[in-house]
Formats: C-alpha cells, sequence, structure tokens
C-alpha cells in the first residue's frame, strides 16, 4: 500500500516528503504545478481551485495527507471556500471510494476563530473564525464530520498552531530578520502556541498505526506558549548576539506591523495582533489519543532557524 500527498511542494508537504523517502516509500505526490520533488520523485499537478485529482492516482493508496490549500494569500472568499472546503469534501470522497483507510486533512487553529481569553483553549471551545480562510477551514471541518461520521474511512483532522523549523514562514521570519539586523527588542505581552515542523511530521507518520477510527479532530502544539519578546530573544541567542538587547516600545512595533501589513496586503493591526495577542491552544486530547509527544521546542529549534541564512521574501 502507498501513501498519497497533497500539497507536497509546501513548507510541511517537502518536509514529510523528505521522511516518506528514508522510510523507502514512494509516495504519490501532488502539487498545484507538479515538476520534480527532491529524490526526482514526480509530483501529479493538480490545481484544485478548478479541477479534481484524478481518481486512478488513488488506487492501492491506505493513507491520503491532505495538506493543499490557500493560506496566506489575500484571495476572494469564493476561491478560499472552492480549495480549502469543497476540494477537501470532493476529494475525501473519492479516497472513501478507492477504499483509503485514512484520511489526513491538515486544517488550521484559525478554524476556531479568535480565542475570548489568554488560556488554552481545547478543541470544542470554538468562535466564528475572523476571516475567509479559517472560515474555509472550518466548514472544510463541519462537512468531513457530517459526511464521514458512519464512515469506515479513518477521517483526522489536524490543527497545527504556529510550524517553526528551518526557514521559517509568516512572523516568525520576520522577527528573525529583525533579530539578525539588530532591531530593539519587542515589549511584553502576549503569548502563542507553536509547533515545531518535524514533531509535525512525526505526528502525521504516526496517525495511521494510532488504531483511531471515526472522525477526529485535534489541535497540534509542543505544550509550550511563547512571547513574542521570548522568541525574539531565542533567536538573538541562535544569531550569537549577546545579551536582551535594547528593549523598545509598544508604539515602534505597533509601526513596524503597520508596515508589515502594508507588505503583505492585509489589514492594518492584524500583524500586531499576531505578535502580541494570546493564542493558546491545548494538546492533552491528542497526546491521550496517540501516545504522540512532541519533542522540539523554539529554543532546541532556533540554531537551525537561524543558520538556515536569510528566507528569500
Amino acid at each position: 500500500m502507498s501513501v498519497l500527498v497533497t500539497g507536497a511542494s509546501g513548507y510541511i508537504g517537502q518536509a514529510l516528503t523528505a521522511r516518506l523517502q528514508q522510510q523507502e516509500l514512494a509516495p504519490v505526490l501532488v502539487s498545484r504545478r507538479g515538476g520534480a520533488a527532491r529524490g526526482g520523485l514526480a509530483r501529479h499537478a493538480v490545481d484544485f481551485a478548478t479541477e479534481s485529482l484524478d481518481e486512478s492516482l488513488l488506487q492501492g493508496v491506505s493513507t491520503v495527507y491532505h495538506l493543499a490549500g490557500i493560506a496566506h494569500t489575500q484571495a476572494p472568499a469564493a476561491q478560499y471556500a472552492a480549495v480549502n472546503c469543497r476540494a477537501t469534501l470532493a476529494l475525501a470522497a473519492a479516497a472513501e471510494r478507492a477504499g483509503v483507510h485514512h484520511f489526513i486533512f491538515v486544517s488550521s487553529v484559525k478554524a476556531m476563530g479568535p480565542s475570548a481569553t489568554s488560556m488554552p483553549r481545547r478543541e470544542m471551545e470554538v468562535s466564528a473564525p475572523a476571516d475567509a480562510y479559517g472560515r474555509s477551514k472550518w466548514e472544510a471541518e463541519c462537512a468531513l464530520r457530517e459526511r464521514f461520521h458512519h464512515s469506515a474511512m479513518t477521517v483526522i483532522i489536524l490543527r497545527p498552531a504556529l510550524v517553526y523549523g528551518p526557514e521559517p514562514k509568516g512572523n516568525l521570519k520576520w522577527l528573525l530578520r529583525a533579530a539578525r539586523f539588530g532591531l530593539p527588542a519587542p515589549p511584553a505581552g502576549g503569548a502563542r502556541s507553536m509547533i515545531g515542523l518535524d514533531d509535525l511530521v512525526e505526528l502525521l507518520l504516526l496517525l495511521p498505526g494510532t488504531g483511531l477510527s471515526g472522525v477526529n479532530t485535534f489541535n497540534v502544539a509542543d505544550g509550550r506558549a511563547y512571547s513574542t519578546r521570548e522568541t525574539y530573544q531565542l533567536l538573538r541567542a541562535a544569531l550569537g548576539k549577546q545579551g536582551p538587547g535594547v528593549s523598545s516600545p509598544a508604539w515602534l512595533w505597533r509601526v513596524l506591523a503597520s508596515l508589515l501589513d502594508l507588505v503583505q496586503r492585509q489589514a492594518q493591526g492584524a500583524s500586531f495582533d499576531k505578535l502580541f495577542g494570546a493564542e493558546r491552544y491545548d494538546n492533552h486530547a491528542l497526546l491521550q489519543a496517540t501516545g504522540w509527544v512532541p519533542r522540539d521546542t523554539l529554543a532546541t529549534v532556533a540554531p537551525a532557524m537561524a543558520s538556515a541564512g536569510e528566507c528569500p521574501p
């Protein structure tokens, strides 16, 4: 039996593909543009915004890892719904018809909507998603739970927190740049859950053998909460910069965050809220159901993040 990976050219998809190849597996790889993966495996080109997967690719597949989706892009709400929700449900239905045993959907903590408190949230503690991305992930989750709760195919929905690893993305990339250029340290405040890339991949590989059945939904985090200041200081230390550095007032970081909003073409205030808000997620249900235990922390991975060099914009 084989496995199929969508979004194989993405940040998580590339890491998962590499681990599957280390296990001497030849996964079926799918990405929007196709091409070749590291190691020479071909990726099948499928644009889920306009087309469906050729179901012949599912023959002999025991596990589907569905990582493909629209994330950090300013797209119309209809496109988020088409790719992140409707295409996910169509792929899961095709997988069921093909006799796939496990359908693993990588959703997001953004499906849970904004938090009303600073306490870690469990899976059922949700509010209305604040944007089209979160809403599309939530609607996909709801559709999977409704459609497959009596299916012989096990469906596992994962909600990863912010993923850290070599060549970081999003705000971690910008914080690394700020630390590299010696900008003043952020003010105190805020705390957010994160998960290491290697730990997330280990979890993905573990899930088919855990004996889970039905539809399962889990938060994925390393069990710690990181403030922006702590994150910044860990990156400074990994870059070999001594001491805590000069602190700066909140207004300066609000200005910097506003500039970042312009660069990333997002609503004013979004970057500051992400940097200094509270986004904490409880991972105990996942640990109890699977026996998975995260090994990494931001402190152990920060040196690899720093040594990866300056990330391209």
